[in-house]
C-alpha cells in the first residue's frame, strides 16, 4: 500500500493528479481498503492544478458514496484550496458544516478560516470566530494570533497589536515568535514609522527572539521608502555583523533604494559585490540597475549590464524591454530603440501591446509620428489589439503636431472597436486644443466630455489656468467653467 500511495504523491507532484486516479484501481483489485491519507493526498494535487470545482467534486462523492470518512485533515486540505483562491465564505460553510457533523473542527481549521478573513480584511469576523473557538474549548495558538496581527497591520492599526500581545501573554501564555514580530516590523515600515520598528526589534531581541534576514530586510526597505539610504546601509552592515548573510532581496531593496536617489555608483557596488560573493543577481536586481542608469544617462554601463544579462544573468522580460526602450527613446537614440525593438520582433518572444505602446509613445515623443503610426496601423495586421493607452499615446502624438482631426478620427476608431476612452483620453486632447490656443473648439469638446462623466485632471487644469491667466476672457468662451465659478 505504501508503494501505491507513493506513486499517488509522485503524480500529484509532477501535477498529474489524472495518473494517480490511474492507481486507485490497483486498490480494488488487491482488495485494499481506501483511507483518508490517499484521497487528501489526490485532493491536495487537483488543487495544486487550480482545478478548484474538481476538487470540491471530489470531497462531495467522498461523502455522498461513503467512500471513506473524511477526517480533520481532508476537510483542511479542502478549506485550504479554496481559502488561497479567495474562496472565503465556501471556506467559512465548509466549517460550519463541519461543527455540525461527526467529524469536529480543531484549530488547524479554524487556523484557516481565521486567516482568510484576516486576509479579506474581515477583522471582526475573524475576532469573532476566534472567540467561537474559545467557547468551544479550543484555545488559539500562535498561529491564529499571527493572522489576526497581520490581519490589523495590512490594515494600518499597527497600534491595536499591542492588546493582542497582551492578551497572548498574560491570558494564554503564548508568546510572539519571530514570524510574529516580523509581522509588525514590516507593517510598521509600510506605515513609514521605521524608528518604531526598530523600537520593535530591540524588544524582541530583549525577548530572546533572535532577528533573522527578513527582519532586516523589512527594515532596510523602511528607510528606502523614506529616502533615508544612510538608516537602510546602517541595517546593512549591522545584518552583516551579526553573521547574517544578505540575500539576494537584501541587495534588491540596497540597490532600489540608491537607484531612486541617483546615487548610481553606490548601486553599481553593491550590484558587482553580489557576483564577487558567489551569489547570482535576479532579473528585479538587473532590471533596477538598468532603471537607475537610463535615469542618469549612463547609456553604456546600462547597455553592458544588458550585454550581461545575454551571456550569463537570468532571461530578459518584458520589462527589461520596456526599460531600454524607454531609455534610448528618452535621450532620443531613436535608432538604437528601434534596432532592438526589431531585434525582438524578429524572435517573436515577449512581444506584447505593452511593448508597442512604448515604441509608439517614443516614436511620438521624438517628432517621428508618421513612423509611430506605422508601427499603431501594423497592431492589427499582426492580430495584436490596441488597449486604451496604445489609442491615447497615438492621440497625443497627433495632438502635439496639432492635428487634431486625426486625433478625433482614432477616438472615434477605438469606440468602433470596442476600447472606450478614458479620462486621460479627453484630457489629452483639451491640453492639444489648450496648447494651440483652439479654445473655441475646446469648448464644444468639452461638452461631450462633460456629457460622459468625465473632468479635468491636474495638468489640463494647469495648463487652463496659465491660459486664463494671459487671456482672462478665455474664462467667458468656456459656458460650463463660467457657471461653475458663479455657483
Amino acid at each position: 500500500m505504501m508503494l501505491l500511495l507513493s506513486s499517488i504523491k509522485c503524480y500529484c507532484l509532477m501535477h498529474r493528479a489524472d495518473c494517480g486516479f490511474s492507481v486507485l484501481p490497483i486498490y480494488l483489485k488487491k482488495g485494499i481498503p481506501f483511507d483518508t491519507v490517499t484521497f487528501n493526498t489526490l485532493i491536495r494535487g487537483i488543487f495544486a492544478e487550480n482545478k478548484v470545482k474538481d476538487a470540491v467534486e471530489l470531497f462531495k462523492n467522498l461523502v455522498r458514496d461513503k467512500i471513506c470518512e473524511p477526517d480533520e485533515v481532508t476537510y483542511a486540505t479542502v478549506m485550504n484550496g479554496l481559502s488561497k483562491r479567495g474562496y472565503t465564505q465556501k471556506t467559512l460553510s465548509l466549517l460550519r458544516l463541519m461543527e455540525q457533523g461527526n467529524t469536529k473542527p480543531n484549530i488547524f481549521n479554524y487556523n484557516i478560516v481565521i486567516d482568510a478573513l484576516c486576509k479579506d480584511g474581515n477583522l471582526d469576523a475573524a475576532i469573532n470566530l476566534m472567540n467561537e473557538m474559545k467557547q468551544k474549548g479550543i484555545l488559539p495558538d500562535i498561529v491564529t494570533y499571527n493572522s489576526l496581527i497581520d490581519g490589523l497591520c495590512k490594515l494600518g492599526q499597527c497600534d491595536k497589536v499591542r492588546t493582542l500581545f497582551s492578551e497572548m501573554a498574560v491570558n494564554l501564555n503564548i508568546y510572539p515568535d519571530v514570524h510574529t514580530f516580523n509581522i509588525v516590523i514590516d507593517g510598521l515600515c509600510k506605515e513609514g514609522k521605521v524608528a518604531d520598528a526598530e523600537e520593535v526589534m530591540k524588544l524582541m531581541v530583549g525577548k530572546g527572539v533572535e532577528p533573522d534576514r527578513f527582519t532586516y530586510n523589512a527594515i532596510m526597505h523602511g528607510y528606502c521608502l523614506r529616502g533615508q539610504l544612510d538608516g537602510a546601509r546602517r541595517i546593512f552592515d549591522s545584518m552583516i555583523d551579526k553573521n547574517i548573510e544578505p540575500d539576494i532581496i537584501s541587495y534588491s531593496i540596497l540597490i532600489n533604494g540608491y537607484c531612486k536617489k541617483t546615487k548610481v555608483d553606490e548601486a553599481m557596488q553593491l550590484f558587482r559585490e553580489i557576483s564577487q560573493k558567489g551569489s547570482k543577481s535576479n532579473i528585479v536586481t538587473y532590471n533596477t540597475m538598468l532603471q537607475g542608469l537610463f535615469k542618469v544617462g549612463r547609456i553604456g554601463d546600462a547597455e553592458k549590464i544588458y550585454a550581461g544579462m545575454l551571456s550569463t544573468g537570468p532571461t530578459p522580460n518584458i520589462y527589461t524591454h520596456s526599460t531600454l526602450l524607454n531609455g534610448y527613446f528618452k535621450y532620443g537614440l531613436v535608432e538604437e530603440a528601434m534596432s532592438l525593438f526589431i531585434k525582438l520582433e524578429r524572435k517573436g518572444e515577449d512581444i506584447d501591446i505593452t511593448l508597442y505602446n512604448v515604441v509608439i509613445n517614443g516614436l511620438c515623443k521624438n517628432g517621428k509620428l508618421d513612423e509611430a503610426h506605422a508601427v499603431f496601423e501594423k497592431l492589427s495586421f499582426i492580430g495584436l489589439l490596441p488597449n486604451v493607452r496604445t489609442y491615447n499615446v497615438m492621440i497625443n502624438g497627433f495632438c502635439l503636431k496639432g492635428l487634431f482631426d486625426e486625433a478625433k478620427d482614432i477616438l472615434r476608431k477605438m469606440e468602433d472597436k470596442g476600447c472606450f476612452p478614458n479620462n486621460l483620453t479627453y484630457n489629452v486632447i483639451v491640453q492639444g486644443f489648450l496648447r494651440c490656443n483652439r479654445i473655441s473648439e475646446m469648448a464644444s469638446f468639452m461638452k461631450e466630455m462633460v456629457g460622459r462623466g468625465f473632468s479635468f485632471d491636474a495638468t489640463t487644469t494647469g495648463f487652463l489656468v496659465n491660459v486664463i491667466r494671459e487671456n482672462p476672457s478665455v474664462l467667458d468662451m468656456i459656458p460650463e467653467l463660467r457657471s461653475e465659478k458663479n455657483q
